[in-house]
Protein backbone atom coordinates (compact mmCIF):
# COMPACT_ATOMS: atom_id res chain seq x y z
CA UNK A 1 0.00 0.00 0.00
CA UNK A 2 2.85 2.38 0.84
CA UNK A 3 4.41 1.72 -2.56
CA UNK A 4 1.14 2.60 -4.25
CA UNK A 5 0.81 5.80 -2.23
CA UNK A 6 4.42 6.69 -2.95
CA UNK A 7 3.86 6.15 -6.67
CA UNK A 8 0.72 8.31 -6.64
CA UNK A 9 2.48 10.97 -4.57
CA UNK A 10 5.42 11.03 -6.98
CA UNK A 11 3.08 11.36 -9.96
CA UNK A 12 0.40 13.53 -8.38
CA UNK A 13 0.44 15.98 -11.29
CA UNK A 14 -0.43 13.24 -13.75
CA UNK A 15 -3.22 11.94 -11.52
CA UNK A 16 -4.63 15.45 -10.95
CA UNK A 17 -4.61 16.04 -14.70
CA UNK A 18 -6.31 12.69 -15.35
CA UNK A 19 -9.03 13.31 -12.74
CA UNK A 20 -9.83 16.77 -14.09
CA UNK A 21 -9.73 15.52 -17.68
CA UNK A 22 -12.25 12.76 -16.88
CA UNK A 23 -14.42 15.24 -14.97
CA UNK A 24 -14.36 17.61 -17.96
CA UNK A 25 -15.37 14.77 -20.29
CA UNK A 26 -18.24 13.78 -17.99
CA UNK A 27 -19.56 17.34 -17.63
CA UNK A 28 -18.93 18.76 -21.11
CA UNK A 29 -17.65 15.84 -23.19
CA UNK A 30 -19.14 16.83 -26.54
CA UNK A 31 -17.69 20.33 -26.34
CA UNK A 32 -14.53 19.70 -24.33
CA UNK A 33 -13.26 16.90 -26.59
CA UNK A 34 -13.54 18.91 -29.78
CA UNK A 35 -10.13 19.19 -31.42
CA UNK A 36 -10.36 22.98 -31.62
CA UNK A 37 -11.02 23.18 -27.88
CA UNK A 38 -8.07 20.92 -26.99
CA UNK A 39 -5.76 22.90 -29.28
CA UNK A 40 -6.97 26.15 -27.73
CA UNK A 41 -6.19 24.87 -24.22
CA UNK A 42 -2.65 23.97 -25.28
CA UNK A 43 -2.06 27.21 -27.19
CA UNK A 44 -3.58 29.49 -24.55
CA UNK A 45 -1.35 27.99 -21.84
CA UNK A 46 1.89 27.76 -23.81
CA UNK A 47 3.13 31.16 -22.61
CA UNK A 48 2.50 30.33 -18.95
CA UNK A 49 4.00 26.90 -19.64
CA UNK A 50 7.26 28.42 -20.86
CA UNK A 51 7.50 30.79 -17.90
CA UNK A 52 6.65 27.94 -15.50
CA UNK A 53 9.70 25.96 -16.65
CA UNK A 54 12.01 28.65 -15.32
CA UNK A 55 9.91 29.07 -12.19
CA UNK A 56 10.30 25.35 -11.52
CA UNK A 57 14.09 25.62 -11.52
CA UNK A 58 13.98 28.60 -9.18
CA UNK A 59 11.61 26.92 -6.71
CA UNK A 60 13.77 23.77 -6.75
CA UNK A 61 16.68 25.91 -5.48
CA UNK A 62 14.44 27.09 -2.65
CA UNK A 63 13.73 30.48 -4.24
CA UNK A 64 10.77 32.26 -5.78
CA UNK A 65 10.21 34.86 -8.51
CA UNK A 66 7.25 37.23 -8.24
CA UNK A 67 8.43 39.43 -11.11
CA UNK A 68 7.66 37.06 -14.01
CA UNK A 69 4.65 38.97 -15.34
CA UNK A 70 6.32 42.38 -15.09
CA UNK A 71 9.53 41.04 -16.59
CA UNK A 72 7.58 39.65 -19.53
CA UNK A 73 6.14 43.12 -20.19
CA UNK A 74 9.46 44.95 -20.15
CA UNK A 75 11.23 42.34 -22.31
CA UNK A 76 8.28 42.37 -24.72
CA UNK A 77 8.61 46.16 -24.87
CA UNK A 78 12.30 45.82 -25.75
CA UNK A 79 11.53 43.26 -28.48
CA UNK A 80 8.82 45.33 -30.21
CA UNK A 81 10.67 48.64 -29.86
CA UNK A 82 13.84 47.15 -31.33
CA UNK A 83 11.99 45.62 -34.28
CA UNK A 84 10.12 48.87 -34.95
CA UNK A 85 13.37 50.85 -34.82
CA UNK A 86 15.60 48.51 -36.85
CA UNK A 87 13.20 46.49 -38.99
CA UNK A 88 15.04 43.34 -37.89
CA UNK A 89 13.17 40.52 -36.15
CA UNK A 90 16.43 38.78 -35.25
CA UNK A 91 17.79 41.88 -33.50
CA UNK A 92 14.51 42.33 -31.65
CA UNK A 93 14.46 38.76 -30.37
CA UNK A 94 18.15 38.90 -29.41
CA UNK A 95 17.63 42.21 -27.59
CA UNK A 96 14.71 40.73 -25.66
CA UNK A 97 16.60 37.56 -24.71
CA UNK A 98 19.67 39.56 -23.62
CA UNK A 99 17.44 41.84 -21.54
CA UNK A 100 15.78 38.83 -19.92
CA UNK A 101 19.17 37.27 -19.16
CA UNK A 102 20.45 40.51 -17.62
CA UNK A 103 17.36 41.00 -15.46
CA UNK A 104 17.37 37.37 -14.36
CA UNK A 105 21.11 37.44 -13.65
CA UNK A 106 20.72 40.64 -11.63
CA UNK A 107 18.00 39.03 -9.52
CA UNK A 108 20.21 35.98 -8.98
CA UNK A 109 23.09 38.25 -7.98
CA UNK A 110 21.00 40.08 -5.38
CA UNK A 111 19.65 36.81 -3.97
CA UNK A 112 22.99 34.98 -3.87
CA UNK A 113 25.70 37.57 -3.30
CA UNK A 114 23.73 40.14 -1.31
CA UNK A 115 21.82 37.46 0.62
CA UNK A 116 18.48 39.24 0.20
CA UNK A 117 15.50 36.87 0.38
CA UNK A 118 14.19 36.04 -3.09
CA UNK A 119 10.67 37.02 -2.06
CA UNK A 120 11.83 40.57 -1.20
CA UNK A 121 14.04 40.97 -4.27
CA UNK A 122 11.41 39.83 -6.76
CA UNK A 123 8.63 41.74 -5.00
CA UNK A 124 10.73 44.84 -5.57
CA UNK A 125 11.65 44.03 -9.17
CA UNK A 126 8.03 43.18 -9.94
CA UNK A 127 7.05 46.74 -9.02
CA UNK A 128 10.09 48.30 -10.71
CA UNK A 129 9.61 46.53 -14.06
CA UNK A 130 5.89 47.25 -14.22
CA UNK A 131 6.39 50.87 -13.22
CA UNK A 132 9.17 51.39 -15.78
CA UNK A 133 7.05 49.83 -18.53
CA UNK A 134 4.09 52.06 -17.72
CA UNK A 135 6.35 55.13 -17.64
CA UNK A 136 7.95 54.33 -20.99
CA UNK A 137 4.58 53.61 -22.60
CA UNK A 138 2.63 56.33 -20.77
CA UNK A 139 0.43 53.67 -19.21
CA UNK A 140 -0.55 52.29 -22.60
CA UNK A 141 0.95 49.82 -25.02
CA UNK A 142 3.00 49.51 -28.19
CA UNK A 143 2.21 47.69 -31.43
CA UNK A 144 4.51 46.00 -33.89
CA UNK A 145 4.81 48.19 -36.99
CA UNK A 146 6.70 48.37 -40.23
CA UNK A 147 7.39 45.97 -43.10
CA UNK A 148 8.36 43.12 -40.78
CA UNK A 149 5.18 43.23 -38.71
CA UNK A 150 3.42 40.45 -40.63
CA UNK A 151 6.50 38.21 -40.51
CA UNK A 152 6.83 38.71 -36.75
CA UNK A 153 3.16 37.97 -36.12
CA UNK A 154 3.57 34.73 -38.09
CA UNK A 155 5.98 33.43 -35.42
CA UNK A 156 3.07 32.60 -33.11
CA UNK A 157 0.11 32.55 -35.47
CA UNK A 158 1.27 29.92 -37.94
CA UNK A 159 0.95 26.14 -37.64
CA UNK A 160 3.79 23.63 -37.68
CA UNK A 161 1.37 21.00 -38.95
CA UNK A 162 -2.32 21.41 -39.76
CA UNK A 163 -4.00 22.49 -36.51
CA UNK A 164 -0.75 22.40 -34.49
CA UNK A 165 0.04 26.03 -33.56
CA UNK A 166 3.70 26.96 -33.24
CA UNK A 167 3.42 28.20 -29.60
CA UNK A 168 2.67 24.62 -28.53
CA UNK A 169 5.78 23.42 -30.36
CA UNK A 170 7.95 26.11 -28.71
CA UNK A 171 6.65 25.11 -25.27
CA UNK A 172 7.24 21.38 -25.76
CA UNK A 173 10.69 21.95 -27.28
CA UNK A 174 11.79 24.16 -24.39
CA UNK A 175 10.38 21.64 -21.88
CA UNK A 176 12.53 18.89 -23.44
CA UNK A 177 15.61 21.15 -23.41
CA UNK A 178 15.16 22.08 -19.73
CA UNK A 179 14.49 18.44 -18.85
CA UNK A 180 17.74 17.37 -20.53
CA UNK A 181 19.54 20.24 -18.79
CA UNK A 182 18.38 19.10 -15.33
CA UNK A 183 19.15 15.44 -15.97
CA UNK A 184 22.36 15.50 -17.98
CA UNK A 185 24.39 18.54 -16.93
CA UNK A 186 26.32 19.16 -13.68
CA UNK A 187 24.60 22.53 -13.16
CA UNK A 188 21.21 20.90 -13.56
CA UNK A 189 22.04 18.41 -10.83
CA UNK A 190 23.51 21.14 -8.63
CA UNK A 191 20.18 22.99 -8.74
CA UNK A 192 18.55 20.07 -6.94
CA UNK A 193 21.48 19.81 -4.53
CA UNK A 194 21.24 23.49 -3.56
CA UNK A 195 17.52 23.16 -2.87
CA UNK A 196 17.92 19.94 -0.89
CA UNK A 197 20.73 21.12 1.39
CA UNK A 198 22.52 24.35 0.58
CA UNK A 199 25.10 24.04 3.35
CA UNK A 200 26.07 20.50 2.39
CA UNK A 201 26.30 21.56 -1.26
CA UNK A 202 28.59 24.44 -0.31
CA UNK A 203 30.80 22.07 1.70
CA UNK A 204 31.03 19.86 -1.39
CA UNK A 205 32.99 22.66 -3.11
CA UNK A 206 30.05 23.57 -5.37
CA UNK A 207 29.69 27.28 -6.08
CA UNK A 208 26.18 27.79 -4.73
CA UNK A 209 26.05 31.47 -5.68
CA UNK A 210 26.95 30.65 -9.26
CA UNK A 211 24.24 27.99 -9.43
CA UNK A 212 21.60 30.44 -8.17
CA UNK A 213 22.66 33.17 -10.60
CA UNK A 214 22.54 30.73 -13.53
CA UNK A 215 19.11 29.51 -12.44
CA UNK A 216 17.61 33.00 -12.36
CA UNK A 217 19.37 33.85 -15.63
CA UNK A 218 17.84 30.81 -17.34
CA UNK A 219 14.43 31.79 -16.00
CA UNK A 220 14.94 35.32 -17.35
CA UNK A 221 15.72 33.93 -20.80
CA UNK A 222 12.62 31.72 -20.71
CA UNK A 223 10.45 34.68 -19.70
CA UNK A 224 11.92 36.65 -22.61
CA UNK A 225 11.06 33.83 -25.00
CA UNK A 226 7.55 33.75 -23.53
CA UNK A 227 7.38 37.50 -24.22
CA UNK A 228 8.35 36.88 -27.85
CA UNK A 229 5.57 34.31 -28.19
CA UNK A 230 3.00 36.63 -26.58
CA UNK A 231 3.93 39.78 -28.49
CA UNK A 232 4.07 37.96 -31.81
CA UNK A 233 0.71 36.34 -31.16
CA UNK A 234 -1.02 39.61 -30.22
CA UNK A 235 1.12 41.99 -32.24
CA UNK A 236 1.46 44.26 -29.21
CA UNK A 237 2.24 44.56 -25.52
CA UNK A 238 0.32 46.53 -22.89
CA UNK A 239 2.08 47.96 -19.84
CA UNK A 240 -0.98 47.68 -17.61
CA UNK A 241 -2.62 44.37 -18.50
CA UNK A 242 -0.01 42.16 -20.20
CA UNK A 243 1.55 39.55 -17.95
CA UNK A 244 -0.99 40.16 -15.19
CA UNK A 245 -0.88 37.32 -12.61
CA UNK A 246 1.48 35.28 -14.80
CA UNK A 247 3.80 34.79 -11.84
CA UNK A 248 0.96 33.28 -9.80
CA UNK A 249 -0.04 30.90 -12.59
CA UNK A 250 3.60 29.88 -13.14
CA UNK A 251 4.05 29.16 -9.43
CA UNK A 252 0.74 27.27 -9.32
CA UNK A 253 1.71 25.16 -12.35
CA UNK A 254 5.02 24.21 -10.74
CA UNK A 255 3.49 23.42 -7.35
CA UNK A 256 0.58 21.42 -8.79
CA UNK A 257 3.23 19.60 -10.82
CA UNK A 258 4.89 18.36 -7.64
CA UNK A 259 7.62 20.96 -7.16
CA UNK A 260 8.27 21.40 -3.45
CA UNK A 261 8.14 24.98 -2.16
CA UNK A 262 10.84 24.06 0.33
CA UNK A 263 13.17 23.19 -2.54
CA UNK A 264 15.07 20.14 -3.70
CA UNK A 265 12.25 18.37 -5.51
CA UNK A 266 10.46 18.93 -8.79
CA UNK A 267 9.92 17.53 -12.27
CA UNK A 268 9.73 19.34 -15.59
CA UNK A 269 7.15 16.80 -16.79
CA UNK A 270 5.14 17.52 -13.64
CA UNK A 271 5.18 21.24 -14.39
CA UNK A 272 3.91 20.59 -17.91
CA UNK A 273 1.07 18.51 -16.43
CA UNK A 274 0.44 21.22 -13.83
CA UNK A 275 0.14 23.83 -16.58
CA UNK A 276 -2.31 21.64 -18.49
CA UNK A 277 -4.30 21.09 -15.29
CA UNK A 278 -4.65 24.85 -14.87
CA UNK A 279 -5.65 25.07 -18.52
CA UNK A 280 -8.42 22.52 -18.06
CA UNK A 281 -9.66 24.35 -14.96
CA UNK A 282 -9.89 27.65 -16.84
CA UNK A 283 -11.49 26.00 -19.85
CA UNK A 284 -14.10 24.14 -17.78
CA UNK A 285 -15.02 27.27 -15.85
CA UNK A 286 -15.64 28.97 -19.18
CA UNK A 287 -17.67 26.08 -20.64
CA UNK A 288 -19.77 25.79 -17.47
CA UNK A 289 -20.49 29.50 -17.50
CA UNK A 290 -18.96 30.21 -14.11
CA UNK A 291 -18.99 33.99 -13.47
CA UNK A 292 -15.54 35.47 -14.25
CA UNK A 293 -15.15 36.87 -10.75
CA UNK A 294 -15.47 33.36 -9.27
CA UNK A 295 -12.94 31.68 -11.57
CA UNK A 296 -10.03 32.72 -9.38
CA UNK A 297 -11.72 31.39 -6.25
CA UNK A 298 -12.49 28.03 -7.86
CA UNK A 299 -8.99 27.74 -9.31
CA UNK A 300 -7.39 28.69 -5.98
CA UNK A 301 -9.44 26.10 -4.11
CA UNK A 302 -8.44 23.35 -6.55
CA UNK A 303 -4.78 24.35 -6.28
CA UNK A 304 -4.86 24.21 -2.47
CA UNK A 305 -6.68 20.87 -2.58
CA UNK A 306 -4.19 19.40 -5.04
CA UNK A 307 -1.20 20.49 -2.97
CA UNK A 308 -2.80 19.25 0.26
CA UNK A 309 -3.51 15.85 -1.32
CA UNK A 310 0.07 15.65 -2.59
CA UNK A 311 1.39 16.47 0.89
CA UNK A 312 -0.80 13.84 2.56
CA UNK A 313 0.23 11.17 0.05
CA UNK A 314 3.90 11.94 0.49
CA UNK A 315 3.62 11.88 4.29
CA UNK A 316 1.72 8.58 4.36
CA UNK A 317 4.18 6.96 1.94
CA UNK A 318 7.23 8.11 3.91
Amino acid sequence: MNKVKKFIGGNSALFAFAVLFILAVVLKGSTFLQLNNIVNILRNNSIIGIAALGMTLIIITGGIDLSVGSQLVITGLVVITTINATGSIALGVIAGVVTGAILGGLTGLLVSKCKIPAFIVTLGTMTIYRSMSQYLLNGGGVMIKGPRADAYITISNANLFPRFPLPIFYWMLLAVIIYLFTKHTPTGRYIYAVGSNEKATLLSSINVNRVKIITYLISGVLVALAAVVETSRLGSINSASSGSSYEMDAIAAAVIGGTSMSGGRGKIFGTVMGTLTLGIINNMMNLLGVPPFLVGAVKGSIIIGAVLLQKRLNESAA
